[in-house]
């Protein structure tokens, strides 16, 4: 099995290609060893001094050092080793009963709302998992107008998030979804 590595705009984040699906649907992001205990493999990860955080995308896994543990010299080989073990194992990526969904639309979602939701799907969530992370519709003011997502992966974080929702998804939102006024992250 051969594992291709790929930098994201996330200096602290890398992405892990396996050459094979990952994770069906919608992605799905692990914060802490806590939520971890889902997976197997997001489990064996967070047993590795430094990584701090582990997203599955359809086709790669990204991987999140801690800032104050070893630099990725010293983690990527471990990394490699432990999706490597996994996939040749043929564990389950996630242990019986646990679920990864958490974006989709449901009937109580307004017009608007599933509009946001239909273009984050369509036009950003696919770019966005180029750079090894995700963005899920967080809430929407109907009021104020404000858009709220959450950066999830390797974009959790980046420098460089601010901009991509300020410059590129703001404007996207306002012209497709002119109800739309301001986009924020999520806190």
């Amino acid at each position: 099995m051969f594992i291709q590595t790929e930098p994201t705009p996330n200096p602290d984040a890398l992405k892990f290609l396996p050459g094979r699906v990952v994770a069906e649907g919608a992605g799905m992001a692990f914060d802490d060893a806590a939520s971890a205990a889902a997976s197997p493999l997001a489990h064996a990860l967070f047993g590795l001094h430094g990584v701090a955080g582990v997203f599955f995308g359809p086709d790669h896994v990204a991987v999140t050092r801690s800032p104050s543990g070893p630099d990725w010299t010293q983690l990527k080989p471990h990394v490699l080793t432990t999706i490597m073990d996994h996939f040749m194992s043929g564990a389950p990526l996630l242990r019986e009963g646990a679920t990864g969904a958490d974006h989709a639309s449901s009937d109580a979602d307004d017009e608007i709302v599933a509009e946001i939701k239909a273009l984050l799907d369509s036009r950003v969530r696919p770019a966005v998992a180029q750079d090894g992370g995700d963005i899920l519709f967080e809430a929407f003011d109907a009021e104020t107008g404000v858009l709220t997502l959450r950066m999830r992966g390797a974009c959790a974080g980046c420098p460089s998030s601010t901009a991509t929702l300020k410059a590129g998804v703001e404007q996207m939102m306002r012209h497709y979804v002119p109800e739309v006024t301001a986009v924020e992250a999520a806190a």
